[in-house]
């Protein structure tokens, strides 16, 4: 067997054996290192003027990896949380090479070896509750899509739902009775968690399920699109822009924001920590694979830590400076 035909024959058992069948990765992770992946056989099918078919394990060496990086962001304008996101495919790629062929040990490796890019990490974007007050208050309960675009942003606000989660609940996956409303919540690495749901989220859902006929033991999507489809991601983020664009008449102060559906993700967790809620509830509630990924909340709540220096009584005071008394050292000190 000749060391070329190698590759595809990894490349398959990685997707089909790793990947599907060992880690049970989701759509949307196999689709993101297919993407990763195919980026880089292309680069390094150009790179060496050879078809993809005829590239080896070699060609896809530790030099060729770097300069592939490199141009996602000198060529693509990608940005560095994107680069170091196709280099994780890459690396459990290579992973998979490193324990099935012997041969390419050294390579893998090398390309293993490649640290992740360091980047700023931007301050955590949280609403205060006046301003997701504003931004329930403005879709027109007077239409179908408005009282539909009023739920989803409770439902995101309340929960703590990324979009995909939330796009991704059926009406067999919602409990709503008045005691114990709660929600099943599919996340990322195929992990579920079930959260509860604030009195006016469930009023909402159930006003919502009755508007479309939908019953508890049915496996349709709750959030539809016009013609009845399941709402994307992308149809998410329209309603939340055309949603702030109504807000901020009302409320002018979220003009200067970033707004997006995971930002109200954020301001639950906010609204959480500011409550007194301990970090590992807030970490099993969103659904944090570690604790150091919430506390980021911690860190970015000001006030918080303003509350904190009063409670240490901390009066900021200047101390008086140090009067030398030698007449040498008051010499020095004058100068």
């Amino acid at each position: 067997m000749s060391t070329r035909s190698v590759l595809p024959m990894l490349l398959e058992s990685f997707f089909h054996h790793r990947m599907t069948q060992q880690r049970n990765a989701s759509q949307s992770t196999l689709a993101s290192y297919r993407d990763a992946l195919r980026l880089l056989i292309l680069f390094a099918a150009q790179r060496v003027q050879r078809k993809p078919c005829d590239l080896s394990v070699a060609d896809l060496d530790r030099d060729c990896v770097l300069a592939f990086l490199d141009a996602l962001e000198d060529q693509r304008h990608n940005t560095v949380p994107t680069r170091n996101a196709r280099l994780t495919a890459i690396r459990s790629f290579f992973h998979h090479v490193a324990a099935n062929d012997p041969a390419a040990l050294a390579v893998a490796q090398r390309v293993l070896s490649i640290p992740i890019k360091r980047t700023h990490t931007p301050i955590t974007q949280h609403l205060t509750p006046q301003e997701f007050d504003a931004l329930v208050a403005a879709p027109d309960q007077h239409t179908a899509r408005g009282r539909r675009d009023r739920t989803l942003l409770l439902f995101l606000g309340r929960t703590g739902a990324r979009v995909s989660e939330a796009l991704g609940v059926n009406a067999c996956d919602l409990q709503l009775d008045r005691a114990r409303a709660q929600v099943l919540l599919r996340g990322k690495g195929c992990k579920a968690r079930i959260v509860p749901m604030s009195d006016d989220l469930t009023q909402a859902v159930r006003a919502l399920m009755r508007e479309r006929g939908l019953k508890g033991h049915q496996e349709q999507p709750l959030f539809c699109g016009t013609h009845g489809e399941r709402l994307t991601r992308f149809g998410a983020t329209h309603i939340v822009r055309r949603v702030v664009a109504v807000a901020t008449l009302s409320k002018p102060a979220l003009a200067a924001k970033t707004i997006s559906p995971h930002v109200l993700r954020h301001t639950l967790a906010m609204t959480l920590l500011q409550s007194g809620v301990d970090l590992l509830t807030i970490q099993a509630w969103l659904g944090h694979a570690q604790v150091a990924t919430t506390h980021r909340y911690a860190a970015a709540d000001v006030e918080m830590m303003r509350r904190g220096l009063d409670k240490a009584g901390v009066a900021g005071c200047q101390p008086a400076r140090f009067q030398p008394k030698d007449a040498v050292l008051r010499l020095l000190e004058s100068i």
